[in-house]
């Protein structure tokens, strides 16, 4: 069996890699520094994998993680928009620095078949076209989505000069468990989701139309293995991963009080700095390289959200 480093490993969809990784019987080492992401995120499987702690900002942390393995998933990265606004350095340094040391140390290792790398939608900025192609041209609205860029353009110059091969998914605003609500820089989904079923108003900036193509966090995984395994397509590639279809930030509100059986508005505040405000992902690219399908859709997903909440709490579902 193939062995894997999931870096960023601890955190939300690192450590959802992690164990899905373990259980099909992969080898997993993970490595985190633990500054976004939670020793309780791998705590159940602990067991099963080799943890690291450290920042891949460091060379030498690099260098150990990247020894010995088959296949990385680069996850690892300070992952908020308005928190980049708020510190572009550090994002810069969990985002860049640490994926020049990772590809430098994957190329001296000389073992590493393919080394997946997590980008974001955050890339096409605010481009009116919809739905979002891989060939538009970038246009970063924030310094995460600059870093996010960054990585994919490092990608393309490691593959020509070193013959590294990375390839980088654009994911699109991805949910599911592990997500932690109770951060200042929380997803829009599990803080509505927490605040909801506390019977409290979730804050909307802007009037409500916004929307965003949101993503179960079970078809990242998927898209990730079906990267790993499938035929090189001769150069790096950048590839969108969502699920093809948009939802606003008012029908969010509506769908959930659906689900929770409850009545609660939003309050709207002015919209942020930095925040897109339509995204939708063209997957037709994922189909044909991967044959990327949607396993999970919105709907179900949210659901399958919810009802884990709930079951942390303890209180049944309606």
């Amino acid at each position: 069996m193939a062995k894997y480093l999931v870096t960023g490993g601890a955190g939300f969809i690192g450590s959802n890699l992690a164990e899905h990784l373990v259980n099909e019987g992969y080898s997993v080492r993970v490595v985190d520094n633990l500054a976004t992401g939670s020793f309780e995120n791998i705590k159940s499987f602990a067991d099963k994998i080799e943890f690291i702690c450290g920042d891949l900002a460091d060379s030498k942390v690099a260098e150990k993680a990247v020894d010995g393995v088959d296949y990385i998933l680069h996850q690892a990265a300070i992952p908020s928009v308005q928190r980049s606004i708020n510190d572009p350095v550090s994002t810069n340094r969990s985002i860049i620095t640490a994926t020049v040391n990772l590809f430098k140390a994957a190329v001296d290792c000389g073992s590493i078949k393919r080394i997946v790398q997590a980008s974001s939608s955050s890339v096409y900025g605010d481009t009116p076209i919809l739905p979002k192609r891989e060939d538009m041209t970038p246009n970063p609205l924030s310094p995460y989505a600059v870093a996010k860029f960054t990585q994919e353009c490092y990608a393309k110059v490691f593959y020509r000069v070193y013959g590294l091969e990375v390839l980088s998914l654009r994911y699109f605003n991805v949910f599911g468990p592990k997500q932690n609500p109770y951060s200042l820089y929380s997803s829009v989904i599990p803080k509505f989701s927490t605040l909801m079923m506390q019977g409290k108003r979730p804050v909307i900036y802007g009037d409500g139309s916004s929307s965003r193509d949101f993503t179960y966090v079970e078809n990242v995984i998927e898209a990730n293995m079906l990267a790993c395994d499938c035929k090189w397509p001769g150069q790096p590639e950048v590839v969108n991963i969502g699920c093809g279809e948009n939802t606003s930030l008012n029908e969010l509100v509506c769908i959930m009080n659906a689900v929770l059986d409850t009545d609660i508005k939003p309050i709207y505040e002015e919209p942020r700095v930095g925040d897109v405000k339509e995204s939708l992902a063209d997957i037709s690219k994922a189909k044909a390289m991967f044959n990327y399908k949607v396993k999970v859709d919105f709907f179900e997903g949210l659901k399958r959200l919810i009802a884990h909440l709930y079951m942390k709490r303890s209180v049944p579902l309606h």
